[in-house]
């Protein structure tokens, strides 16, 4: 460590009273498993904290299907309840409402970072008796969009400060506003600093004391931060006053992320510091030169590597409350410096935990404290969702845990009961549509999903012995099962939880053989593969049940899809991690011919293919293969989306695989999935990034010519109608079945599989924009005889479709022609 344990650091140094306004900005996101994707509409309830006289105040930003809004409680009784809302006057879902959140007397400032496309805005609200109401709403005529105004603000007097850490590429800036006698608010300056460089993030966080600001600038100087001092001069124009360092700071080190100032004391989080432990510089101005002096160090007594400690702060009266969301595995921790009376200075240091912390919760995201009330978020807690933890002070001067609040979980209302056809209007419900109709929909919740829980993968089964169809919906936290053979009133018949051991997981996998599902989960620890008998479904007489797997199959820990050959009896799963013959993370071949005694049948992995050249697969197909190519046909073939590349081999002789054949494509985003032409002549492939990475127009689909194996072919690509991501495809007859993120499900005609036709969609997302990104439509499932499509969305739920036929259509539109681009 550069520094030790700091105990003595601020001895002698009293803290004065409280700052007049605290500012929480840019708290650390929640958790997520590697690579999971970051617009999973995470709530962020905690992102943003205040603590008033008689209440708790809690931003949550993030909502999707409703506005952001700020949660007020107050306490009842032993408990801490929910006493109201607040919201924008022209709340709109997804408007980032809650960013950040500052108070001085009777004014609250609220950031709303995300409003208008990201160029922000922020809200003044005025104390009326109990409750608050809004005053103003603080934006700039010139802002773009990304300026992400409101990610901080401050209040002190007739002085906001609303920062715009996304303005001109990340450089960064900070508007003042400025309250007049008549009460209206205008803007006053635009703060920037000389430095203008891409990437500063100047005004990531900010404080205002005494009028002065204090703007945090964690990007400069390749990220080892700064803070700036500005004021007002007495003509009247904010001018910099001054630029804090502290000694030794290094690149990432991340100076500035946050800041707290009491009386004449500044701190200033660092959470990158030393292997991003973190830690907090304290500074005091010298009365004879007016600088800034470093006088001491905070750092954590137990902290360990990437705990990011000094992440957030809060200081009030003698008292520095510090939190380290990342500590031990993103449990989080908080650090809480006091002393014996406010004239002692910092004597002691205590880590404070809730009752219940697990992996994940990243405890001490963002904090606050007045008086005997503090409040600390655990921004991971409910699956991302995040919760707030309320400390009262008792008489003898001990911390305890008060209450744990949270927010109801955003829902949409399962539709049932009869087919909502897709109308003129193009609109089934609340949802855009075109020649598809919507039999049912069921919520998340109405599937035993709670807060925060969303669905990933989907997989059908048809009970062989009643004919009754089901669904088997991945969840983050398990597997539910649905009869959809009355598919206009679908039952939840019950859950089959993950491995207990195992956490949540972002990426679940299903497929079925001999009446059993095979389940498997990615980043999810000693997971192994779930078998489930499906035989079990007919006999609940009371659903919904929870169930226990029938057989769990341990020779692999993670793995991120399962792939079944029903002709052959064996299953695939790819992408395997975290323990067990991982096999690259190619293929992990199992003899499933006895379903409840699955067996290991070898590995095969091609390291001329993806990122790290293990061979690692995505996901892929395995046939007995029945295509042109005469010198296959009859064998066990594999088609694998290796992340960089088409990868085709023999699987046949299991302890002798062999690569054929790989093959690459322009703009190589991340290759995903994909599926072949009944024919086994063609197979139409997805790149999950290259929409984001911005290299294609729209969304893009590949089409192999894989007439002669050993050289397969790129035929074509397919341009959808959309900027959405695209996910997983499936195809039927002549049809293609695609979901493609916020833009839903896309069914495309491929009788002519180099000339695609969109013949109609159903965009299971209802609010938002249909651009490139996660959340929505994560798969489908097409193969029902009764010819329902299910479709499953991440946060909204579950969808039973019916395709409405048209006669074929002929491609002479443009924007669907295939080609190279």
């Amino acid at each position: 460590m550069r520094w030790g344990t700091v105990l003595s650091i601020l001895a002698l140094l009293p803290l004065a009273a409280g700052a007049a306004a605290q500012t929480y900005a840019g708290a650390p996101q929640p958790p997520t498993t590697p690579g999971a994707p970051e617009e999973a509409a995470l709530a962020g309830f905690g992102g943003a904290l205040v603590v008033t006289a008689d209440a708790v105040l809690v931003g949550e930003p993030y909502n999707q299907m409703r506005s952001g809004l700020v949660y007020i409680y107050r306490r009842s009784g032993a408990n801490w309840v929910e006493a109201g809302t607040l919201a924008a006057q022209n709340a709109v879902p997804g408007d980032g409402f809650g960013s950040a959140l500052a108070v001085d007397g009777d004014f609250l400032v609220v950031g709303a970072a995300r409003e208008g496309d990201g160029r922000g805005a922020a809200y003044v609200f005025r104390r009326d008796g109990a409750s608050w109401r809004q005053v103003a709403r603080l934006s700039v005529e010139d802002g773009q969009e990304g300026d992400a105004l409101g990610s901080a603000v401050a209040i002190e007097g007739d002085v906001a400060l609303v920062a715009a850490p996304g303005a001109n590429d990340r450089a960064g800036a900070v508007h003042v506003f400025r309250r007049g006698a008549n009460g209206a608010w205008t803007h006053e300056a635009r703060l920037t600093g000389a430095d203008t460089a891409a990437r500063r993030l100047f005004g990531a966080a900010i404080a205002l004391k005494d009028g002065r600001a204090f703007i945090g600038v964690p990007g400069h100087a390749e990220r080892a931060g700064a803070v700036e001092v500005w004021q007002r001069s007495t003509a009247g124009a904010w001018e910099q006053s001054g630029r804090i360092t502290a000694r030794d700071l290094q690149n990432n080190d991340l100076f500035g992320s946050s800041i707290a100032v009491s009386g004449g004391l500044l701190l200033v989080g660092a959470p990158g510091i030393d292997a991003m432990r973190g830690g907090i510089f304290t500074f005091r101005q010298d009365d004879a030169s007016g600088e800034w002096q470093e006088i001491g160090r905070l750092a954590a007594f137990d902290g360990g590597r990437r705990d990011g400690f000094g992440s957030a702060i809060a200081v009030d009266g003698g008292e520095v409350w510090v939190g380290a969301p990342r500590a031990g595995g993103f449990h989080g921790a908080v650090y809480r410096f006091y002393g014996d009376d406010t004239d002692s200075g910092i004597t002691a240091v205590r880590r404070l935990r809730p009752q219940q912390l697990d992996r994940g919760d990243a405890f001490g995201s963002a904090v606050a404290v007045r008086g005997s009330i503090a409040a600390v978020s655990m921004l991971g807690d409910d699956y991302g969702a995040g919760t707030v933890v309320i400390f009262e002070r008792a008489t003898n001067g001990e911390w305890r845990e008060a209450s744990v609040v949270k927010s109801p979980p955003e829902r949409l209302a399962s539709i049932v009961g009869r087919e909502t056809r897709c109308g003129d209007d193009g609109k089934a419900a609340l949802f855009d549509c075109k020649d598809v109709d919507l039999v049912a929909f069921l919520s998340v919740q109405d599937m035993g999903g709670g807060r925060g829980v969303e669905l990933n993968d989907v997989w059908g089964w048809t009970d062989p012995e009643t004919g009754k169809e089901y669904a088997l919906v991945g969840r983050i936290d398990g597997t539910s099962f649905v009869d959809i053979s009355d598919p206009a009133n679908p039952i939840f018949i019950g859950d089959l939880p993950k491995t207990a051991a195992s956490p949540a997981s972002t990426w679940r996998d299903i497929k079925v053989y001999k009446d059993h599902a095979f389940i498997v989960a990615d980043g999810a620890g000693p997971h192994g593969m779930q078998v489930f008998d499906l035989r079990r479904l007919r006999n609940v007489r009371q659903p919904p049940v929870t169930f226990e797997p029938d057989a769990h199959y341990t020779r692999i820990n993670s793995a991120h899809n399962i792939v079944i050959n029903e002709e052959t009896g064996f299953a695939y799963t790819v992408g395997n991690s975290s323990g067990g013959e991982v096999c690259g993370g190619g293929l992990h071949m199992i003899d499933i011919r006895d379903p409840k005694n699955p067996k290991f049948a070898g590995c095969f992995s091609d390291p001329q293919t993806g990122r790290a050249s293990t061979g690692y697969t995505h996901d892929a197909q395995c046939v007995v293969y029945r295509g042109p190519d005469a010198d296959y046909q009859g064998r066990e073939i594999c088609f694998g989306a290796n992340e960089t590349a088409l990868s085709i081999a023999d699987v046949t002789d299991r302890a002798n695989p062999k690569a054929i054949a790989r093959a690459s494509y322009p703009n190589v985003g991340y290759s995903h999935q994909g599926w072949l032409t009944p024919d086994h002549r063609y197979f139409f492939m997805n790149d999950e990034l290259d929409e984001i990475q911005g290299s294609v127009p729209r969304t893009r689909t590949i089409i192999w010519d894989i007439e002669d194996l050993d050289d397969p072919q790129l035929a074509g690509e397919f341009l959808g109608t959309t900027e959405a991501s695209d996910h997983n495809l499936y195809i039927r007859d002549n049809l293609m079945y695609q979901s493609h993120y916020q833009a839903g499900l896309r069914i495309v005609d491929i009788s002519n599989p180099l000339q695609p036709v969109e013949i109609g969609y159903f965009d299971t997302v209802p609010y938002g924009t249909n651009t490139p990104g996660f959340g929505g439509s994560w798969s489908n499932y097409p193969f029902f005889k009764s010819g329902v499509i299910i479709v499953t969305s991440g946060n909204e739920g579950l969808f039973i479709l019916k395709r409405r036929e048209r006669p074929p259509v002929s491609n002479d539109d443009d924007n669907n022609a295939p080609g190279l681009h």
